[in-house]
């Protein structure tokens, strides 16, 4: 179905918007995936916060004039499918991933985080990032690490202290 200039319009500001918060944004080839796949693809998406969007490149190629994705304007040819990662920058690279294990149809073609430009074998590396939870998790873990070993390093004496006492004790008992 063609649009006019005014559902053009919408569609470039609406593509822009997203483009401007997104974290990350993976391209993928999706010719060949069945309305069923699709529509599982699409569920999947809204449940890990991940936009989704097929349109005319030369749309998607306005909308993302402005922001870190401009870098992807020339690649921008054939059937592509755009997801956006929203809340954290590895949702995208995962969704694809795994969809891509049961839907062999589903190729990416290309990467871009952080205004870099990457080709869609990079989406293993995205998929691989931790998400907020993770990363804040792994934070903590570094910033407890020397409160715990100085903990460790002052009970140190009294401990040594209690296992002389207790070897003292074992002799004497003996």
């Amino acid at each position: 179905m063609a649009l006019n200039l005014t559902q053009k319009k919408e569609v470039v500001a609406e593509l822009a918007e997203v483009a401007a918060k997104a974290h990350s944004l993976v391209a993928v080839e999706y010719a060949g995936l069945t309305v069923e796949q699709f529509t599982e693809l699409r569920k999947k998406a809204r449940e890990s916060g991940v936009y989704l969007k097929v349109a005319k490149n030369t749309l998607v190629s306005r909308a993302v004039e402005n922001t870190d994705y401009a870098i992807v304007k020339d690649d921008l040819t054939g059937p592509l499918l755009y997801a956006f990662s929203q809340e954290d920058p590895g949702a995208a690279g995962r969704l694809i991933k795994d969809f891509a294990k049961t839907a062999d149809k589903l190729k990416p073609r290309l990467v871009a985080i952080g205004g870099q430009k990457y080709p869609g074998s990079h989406v293993d590396v995205l998929a691989s990032l931790p998400t907020r939870e993770q990363a804040l998790s792994m934070l903590l873990n570094v910033l407890v690490q020397p409160a715990t070993m100085l903990v460790r390093v002052l009970a140190e004496p009294a401990v040594q202290a209690a296992r002389v006492i207790n070897a003292v004790g074992q002799q004497k008992a003996a």
